[in-house]
């Protein structure tokens, strides 16, 4: 018996070392996060699944807000996100979330993402080109968050949503704040300044709309049913964090884990055709999610023998899912020819993750052009060193130092 009832310091450096000692001792556990709020964390696969769609564990936060308070020992002081960027269709339930949903959808169908990849391997040449200059001018060591992972997902989710690049730096400013544990202050303001610049250029859209998805929001009118204002800031906000955080991780993640195994990283040099497969893989073994965001029960509910009482705020480890020996033989091993469908890194059911075609299509081009361009990419630092990002909800590098040796 583990006897673990609050998350270590130490679960933001290593999740998979106490998922492993939860998931023995059973599928669902009553647990304190690092901030004092009690949640009940699922962490095995099958359960992982039912949880994430079962009727009676909500998404709709507007209603269940105050367990966050009700749950909180030790007085901590709420750490959340305005409302104003939290009423989309992430937190939010049957019917609700589908009317939300469909305002969005066709905009992120696998036919309308792959008529992206023009785009976005102009976009991933041009970084690639700007690290190699970098190179010729003796900085041969580079940050691969700053100038290449961020900046590809950001330049394109920007460009969909019409928000000018030189902008770019502020959403990352806004959204590294809000997805991390940081005083209710910071988290206040960053909240504020995002919701302001988002309330302006609703109304820039108003006044001149473009080609772009954002003004489509902005005047979508499906059978009379048309966005709030809130609701278009909200969703905004959501496609902004989402269409970058992930892909962010995921390709930060991805050359990590490669470096830390040389020979899975010779497969795909030896055959760039295994990359696109191998995303799967790649989500599986370290994705971009850790805990998905909360949920909370209105009833009684049984997930895997455990009874949750109503009233329960509820989260699920996505990559502790993915990490389940019962779902994936050999769990702790990167096999980039591995068959890792049916992952949860994505999530599951009607909340699935609208973005993750364009995810995979920008994982793709950056993986094939980078490994392209810097086969004999190397760590420039110890793996030990590496720090990473104080979220509960992210699973990303704080920075990947890397040596280019083009």
């Amino acid at each position: 018996m583990t006897n673990l009832s609050q998350l270590p310091a130490a679960y933001i450096d290593d999740p998979h070392a106490v998922h492993d000692l939860l998931r023995a001792e059973g599928p669902v556990q009553e647990i304190y996060l690092v901030h004092g709020l009690k949640v009940w964390l699922v962490t095995r696969y099958e359960e992982a699944r039912v949880a994430l769609t079962h009727p009676s564990i909500s998404k709709n936060m507007a209603q269940g807000g105050w367990l966050f308070e009700h749950h909180t020992r030790g007085g901590s002081d709420r750490r959340e996100v305005a409302a104003d960027l939290a009423t989309h269709m992430l937190n939010s339930d049957p019917p609700e979330h589908a009317r939300l949903r469909k305002l969005v959808n066709k905009a992120f169908t696998p036919r309308r993402v792959e008529m992206l990849r023009p785009r976005v391997e102009e976009i991933t040449k041009r970084l690639l080109d700007d690290m190699m200059l970098d190179e010729m001018n003796g900085e041969g060591q580079v940050d691969l968050l700053d100038v290449f992972a961020f900046p590809l997902p950001i330049t394109v989710i920007c460009e969909l949503l019409g928000i000018p690049t030189d902008d770019r730096d502020s959403f990352r400013e806004w959204t590294t704040t809000l997805l991390s544990f940081n005083p209710v202050e910071v988290i206040r303001k960053a909240s504020e300044e995002a919701t302001a610049y988002l309330y302006a250029h609703v109304a820039k859209k108003r006044m001149e709309p473009g080609d772009d998805i954002f003004s489509a929001l902005v005047h979508a009118d499906d059978a009379g049913d048309q966005l709030s204002e809130r609701e278009i800031v909200s969703m905004a906000f959501l496609l902004l964090v989402a269409g970058h955080e992930t892909t962010v991780n995921l390709i930060g993640n991805a050359v990590l884990a490669l470096l830390r195994n040389p020979e899975q990283l010779q497969l795909l040099k030896d055959d760039p055709d295994l990359i696109a497969p191998s995303a799967e893989e790649f989500l599986r073994y370290e994705g971009p999610i850790n805990l998905a965001t909360f949920r909370y029960t209105t009833e009684p509910t049984e997930i895997g023998g455990v009874t949750i009482p109503a009233d329960e705020l509820v989260m699920v480890s996505l990559i502790a899912a993915n990490r389940d020996g019962e779902r994936f033989s050999e769990p702790d091993r990167l096999d980039v020819t591995r068959n890792a469908g049916g992952h949860l890194a994505f999530g599951h059911g009607i909340h699935y993750c609208l973005g993750a075609p364009l995810a995979r299509l920008e994982f793709e081009v950056a993986l094939k052009g980078l490994l392209a361009r810097f086969p004999d990419v190397e760590l420039a630092a110890a793996p030990q060193q590496l720090g990473w990002r104080d979220s509960s909800l992210i699973r990303g590098l704080i920075t990947l130092p890397v040596r280019l040796n083009p």
